[in-house]
């Protein structure tokens, strides 16, 4: 039998490694494959949870759900390619990211290089997507 939510997570797709600070406003995420450029610089497939709601560079309280509503929005920030790896990414927002506050960057659906159409989470138990900032 065709179970679609076991299906759709066997999905080949990248996972993030690491997402850290490097600058005030800046984040890189580093995923394990290399990624769809496309997706993986589409804003709007980011959110970034803190404990201090909604604010600066958080899209998201701790307990709020995702949605499209509140994903990363343009006028926040945006996020290009690193280098050529196709695997680092540099977020880099309008707004500084708070001293002592923990984040948690979460990304969905970034595709594998040469495809498009993931429709899940890209980060997984041994996800280093947490930080706290700097």
């Amino acid at each position: 039998m065709y179970n679609y939510y076991v299906e759709r997570q066997t999905v080949p797709h990248p996972v993030v490694v690491e997402a850290r600070q490097v600058a005030a406003n800046q984040i890189l995420v580093t995923y394990d494959q290399r990624a769809d450029v496309a997706s993986a610089t589409n804003i709007s497939n980011y959110w970034i949870r803190s404990n201090m709601g909604p604010d600066g560079v958080a899209s998201v309280g701790m307990s709020d759900a995702l949605s499209a509503s509140n994903s990363i929005r343009p006028e926040m920030g945006m996020i290009m390619p690193a280098d050529n790896s196709k695997m680092r990414f540099l977020m880099t927002f309008s707004r500084n990211v708070t001293p002592g506050s923990f984040y948690i960057v979460l990304p969905c659906f970034v595709s594998l290089e040469g495809n498009t159409g993931y429709t899940g989470g890209n980060w997984g138990p041994l996800s280093r997507n947490m930080f706290f900032g700097m």
